[in-house]
C-alpha cells in the first residue's frame, strides 16, 4: 500500500533509498539508537512502514524486549544509571534468540521478544520466520556500543544530546553519533532533517 506523501514520509523514503543501497541479497540488519524519549521507536516503526512500501520484509524489535528481569539487574548491584547501563539489557539473549538465528536465513525462528519490561515478566516466545532476503529493524537505548557494533549492516542514531544519567554515561563513553551511517534530527518529527 502506497502511503501519503508527508515530509516525514518523503524523508524516510530517501533514507530507506539509502539503506537498500548498502543491501544486496540476503539478510540485514538496520540499528536505531538514541537518548531516552528522542523518537526514534517511532522513528524505526515509520521507516519499516517506508521500507515495506518497496516490496521488503521487515521485522521489528525493540531492545525494550530485551530487558532483563529486575532481579536479574539486581545481581548486579544497587540500582544505578551505571548498573542500567551495563546489565540492564539480556545481550546474550538478544544475540542468541533473535541476531544469530534471523542471520542464519531460510527456515530458522527466531524471537523479537523475551520480556515485558513494564510487567517485569517474561513473554511466551513467539517464534517466527521469514524470508532469505528480510531486513530487521532494531531499535533502542544503547544499541551502538562497541561490544554491539558488529551485529550491524546500518546503523541511524536520533539526534539529541543526552539528558538521562544512563544516555549520558553512554555517550561519554562511546558517542554513537561518531559511528553512525545516518544522524537523523528529530527536532520537529513531522519534517525529519540530517544532521
Amino acid at each position: 500500500m502506497r502511503l501519503v506523501t508527508t515530509p516525514r514520509v518523503t524523508f524516510l523514503r530517501e533514507l530507506s533509498g539509502e539503506i537498500i543501497a548498502h543491501y544486496g541479497r540476503g539478510r540485514m540488519i538496520v540499528a536505531v539508537d538514541g537518548p531516552l524519549r528522542s523518537g526514534k521507536t517511532a522513528f524505526a516503526d515509520d521507516l519499516a512502514e517506508v521500507l515495506r512500501e518497496r516490496g521488503h520484509t521487515v521485522f521489528r524489535a525493540s531492545m525494550e524486549g530485551f530487558h532483563r528481569s529486575r532481579a536479574a539487574q539486581a545481581d548486579f548491584g544497587d540500582d544505578t544509571a551505571e548498573r542500567y547501563y551495563r546489565y540492564g539489557f539480556d545481550e546474550s539473549a538478544l544475540r542468541r534468540v533473535l541476531v544469530e538465528p534471523f542471520r542464519l536465513g531460510g527456515s530458522t525462528a527466531f524471537v523479537t521478544r523475551v520480556l515485558d519490561p513494564a510487567r517485569d515478566a517474561w513473554v511466551e516466545p513467539r517464534w517466527i520466520t521469514g524470508p532469505a532476503d528480510a531486513i530487521l529493524l532494531l531499535d533502542g537505548r544503547f544499541v551502538l556500543r562497541e561490544r554491539l557494533d558488529e551485529l550491524w549492516d546500518y546503523r541511524i542514531v536520533v539526534g539529541g544530546d543526552p539528558i538521562d544519567p544512563a544516555d549520558r554515561l553512554a555517550y561519554a563513553e562511546r558517542d554513537p553519533r561518531r559511528f553512525a551511517d545516518a544522524i537523523v534530527n528529530l527536532e520537529d518529527p513531522s519534517d525529519p532533517r540530517r544532521n
